[in-house]
């Protein structure tokens, strides 16, 4: 008797030539790959999801810092005068405002 070149494969070959096996083969496959919901889309769904998770909680974060911030300016005058003049260059009316920008620091942006 001849040795089989392929003994695994002679092993498998009767279970492949199942009507039920080629059934449950063909079905993956369908699902795998034609269906709406296949690998390739839900890979890219859960992907999403991820980012915007990370998304979630940055803006949380923001929330939380802007929230105390805003707190911070509400209770107390002089932090609402101090933001005022540093953020938006208010100034008082006997008050002169000479707004000096670094240079290295433009060429780096």
């Amino acid at each position: 008797m001849k040795p089989a070149r392929f003994p695994f494969l002679a092993k498998v070959l009767p279970y492949m030539k199942n009507r039920y096996f080629l059934t449950f083969l063909g079905a993956l496959i369908w699902i795998g790959f034609f269906d709406r919901n296949d690998f390739i889309t839900t890979w890219s769904y859960h992907n999403r999801l991820e980012s915007l998770c990370k998304e979630k909680r940055f803006y949380e974060e923001e929330i939380k810092k802007h929230t105390a911030d805003l707190n911070n300016l509400m209770t107390n005058k002089e932090n609402m005068e101090k933001y005022a003049r540093e953020q938006y260059l208010m100034k008082k009316d006997n008050e002169d405002i000479f707004v000096v920008i670094d240079e290295t620091q433009q060429l780096k942006k």
